[in-house]
Formats: structure tokens, sequence, C-alpha cells
């Protein structure tokens, strides 16, 4: 009975469009109900705990440096860059996609950012030199979900909160498989450039390809600092999402000269607005994972995988199943801080590596953001590029497809994330 009202109320708050932050307060509401120990103070007690919590300061941080990398040009110059080195191949401004999509993930963080950036810049650019709009757009969207996996990433940093699981540990493990999901989007973007949907273009002179890693070098250096900082122990992730912040704001500023006194309003309220909405949907869904604990769900869970707990790898295709499924239809937020809690002692149970575990529940969470019916990164893009969301879904399934794979072969053959982990941490 807990766990229909439990679903029954989430589900159907979440049908009628209420934000999924009241929801999963409404939610654990009803589990006190349930329980017949309803208690105001409680409720508050938990929701100011939930946005209490030191390691959630990255999350304001990152964000900030994110518009502020935006604003000042440092997501520009690292376009302009791919595009000097691949854009003479076919479908070249694809390649700039992945390429510059890849470096935006080792900044940002955030999926919904690297995104939008991305698809503000490239887009305009693809439709006036012929490209299908709706293969680069899912192409854009395929590249944005990249930023969850390689570190720096906001994913992780909630993960990590969510099922007090190292969070400098999980950034080390993400590297190599958000360099395989690049890897993967190369494949399947040039079998698609090769069908037609792609121009070639003239190849850019030596000496500019120089002058445009001199342009970009200030940008490139903000993820080497970031990551080996942290690789060396020099500051925590928390740490490190101020100095992002600082570096972006440095650069933006006195180096490339982007950034005016007159941005900094606008960029601080929508860095504002970001976090205040992050750290509320975060606070309402560790109310709800408390009363989730309470009403004893987890137990519920585990032995619907029980039969599974002797087998990690089968249990793990079970819980990627599942956890597919829910991806569909929840974003990647709330999907960590509802399932992470619950999931990532059962996984442990069965003897799988925990950072492991937070890597792939992640890499799933964040496929889920290029499906319907939520599909949060296809909406953003169709949004730039004023498309209908069908068209971005077209554009995306075959990347969806990649990634799939992708994760059953990270599930067949675990070691390909735990020992290039292993090295890194």
């Amino acid at each position: 009975m807990t766990i229909v009202i439990f679903l029954g109320v989430l589900l159907g708050l979440m049908a009628i469009g209420m934000p999924i932050s009241f929801a999963l307060i409404l939610t654990g509401v009803a589990l006190m109900v349930q329980l017949d120990f309803f208690d105001a103070q409680l409720l508050s007690q938990n929701l100011v705990a939930g946005a209490d919590n030191f390691p959630l300061m990255a999350v304001p941080f990152f964000l900030l440096a994110g518009e502020l990398m935006n604003a000042g040009g440092i997501s520009r110059r690292i376009v302009d860059l791919a595009m000097t080195l691949v854009g003479h191949l076919r479908g070249g401004l694809g390649y700039v996609a992945i390429g510059a999509a890849v470096l935006l993930a080792s900044i940002s963080g955030s999926a919904i950012a690297d995104t939008a950036a991305l698809a503000a810049l490239l887009i305009p650019m693809m439709r006036a030199q012929g490209y299908h709009i709706g293969q680069s757009a899912g192409l854009i969207a395929s590249g944005g979900i990249i930023a969850p996996i390689i570190p720096p990433s906001m994913a992780f940093i909630i993960y990590g909160v969510a099922t007090d699981t190292s969070i400098i540990k999980l950034f080390m493990a993400g590297i190599v498989p958000g360099l395989m999901m690049g890897a993967v989007l190369v494949m399947v973007w040039t079998r698609t450039a090769r069908k037609g949907v792609a121009p070639v273009h003239a190849r850019v002179p030596a000496g500019e390809r120089l002058r445009a890693v001199g342009r970009a070098f200030w940008a490139l250096m903000m993820p080497v600092i970031i990551i080996g900082g942290l690789r060396l122990g020099m500051f925590t992730p928390t740490e490190a999402a101020v100095v992002a912040a600082v570096y972006a704001l440095f650069v933006g500023l006195f180096i490339y000269g982007d950034l005016k006194l007159r941005d900094f309003p606008a960029i601080f309220v929508t860095a504002a607005k970001t976090t205040a909405v992050v750290i509320f949907l975060v606070a309402a869904a560790l109310f709800a994972s408390y009363m989730i604990t309470l009403a004893d769900l987890p137990r519920l869970v585990i032995d619907l995988f029980d039969p599974l707990l002797d087998n990690p790898r089968l249990l793990m295709f079970g819980m990627l199943v599942f956890l597919t499924i829910v991806a569909t239809a929840m974003d990647l937020t709330p999907t960590i801080l509802i399932l992470g809690p619950v999931l990532a002692p059962l996984a442990v149970a069965a003897g799988i590596d925990p950072v492991y575990f937070g890597v792939m529940f992640v890499m799933v969470g964040a496929v889920g953001l290029l499906t319907p019916p939520v599909g949060t990164v296809l909406n953003v893009v169709a949004g730039v590029a004023n498309i209908r969301l069908e068209a971005a879904i077209s554009g995306s399934w075959r990347y969806v497809v990649g990634y799939t794979l992708l994760l059953v072969l990270f599930v067949l053959v675990p070691d390909l994330i735990t020992i290039p982990a292993s090295f890194l941490r």
C-alpha cells in the first residue's frame, strides 16, 4: 500500500503539471499521513537540512562560472578553436559541436547550460551553411549530455551528497566514459554526414589554427586547473567551483575583455535563479527521501531485486532497465535524489563498486534527458533552433541508441570505468 501511495501521489501531481519540487514535498506529506504522524516541524527541519549541505555550495559557483564563461567569450573561443581544427571535414560543424561539447563539459558541468550555449553559437551557422537542422539539433543535444559525466559535474556532486559517495572519485571516474561518449558521437555523426546532410568546407591555414589555439589558450587552461587541482588535492570540489568562477571572471574581464560591468546584474540574477531552483529541488527530494526511508520503501525495492543479488552483472542490467524507464519521465536531478539513496546500498550489497555504479546511474539519467516525454535537453535545443520537438527527437535517436550500446558495454566490461578511474584517483 505504501508504494502505491508514493507512486500514485508523485505521478499524479506530475501529471497535472505541478513542479517536481512541490510534488516531492506533497508526496512526503502523503507518506506522513499514511504512517499517521504528520509533523510540520519535521517537514521544515528536513527541508532546511536538505539545503544546508556544504558540498552543495559547489552548485551556485559552477552555475555562476558557466554564466561568466558564456558572457566572457570562453565558450565562443572554444567553438572557434574546434572550427579551425576540424571544420574542413565533411560535416565539419558537427565535429566542431562534438569537440566543443567535450571541452565545455570539462568546464561547466551543466547539460542545459552547455546545450544552450552550443545551440546559440552553432545552430545559426549550420542553418546558414545548409545543414539538416533536425540532425544538427539532435547532435548538439546529444553532445550537451556529456556535461554531467566529465568533471566538474553537478550531477556527480548531487549524487555524492545523496549517497555519501566520494565526489572526487566520481569526478575522476567520469573522465574516460565522457570521452567515450564523445567517440560515440563521432562515429554516429560520421555515418550521418556521409549521407549528405552536411557540406564540406575549405581547410583553415596552419597559421590561423595556431592563432586560434592562442586565442583559446586561457579557455583551455580552465579544465586543466580544475581537474589538476582536484587530482593533486589542492582543493575540494566546492573550492574548485569557486576557483572556476573566479577564473572565468578574471579571464572574461581582464584577458578577453568581452565581459563588461553592465553584464554583471543579469549574470548574477540568472545564476541565482537557477541555483534557487536546484537547491530547493534538492531540499524537497531529501525530505521525500527521508520519508521513503521511514516508510521502508527501500526494503520493498531490495525485495524486488533480491533474486538478482547473487549475480551483480544481471542486477546491473535490471537496475539500468528500471532507471531507463524512470529517466524517460523524470529529470536527472530528482532521479538521483529519489532513487540514488535507494539503489546505491543495493549495489554495494551485491559487491558492485559504488563509484562505478554512480557513474552508470548518472549516465542513464543523462541519456534520459534526450528521451520524451520530458527530454529537457531536447526542449532546450528545439527552443533555441526554433524547430518542432519532433524534429529534434528525429535527429537524436541514433545517438540514444549509441549511448545505450555504450552502457551495455560498460555493464559487460566494468573495467573500462574502474581501471582508468583507479589510475586517476
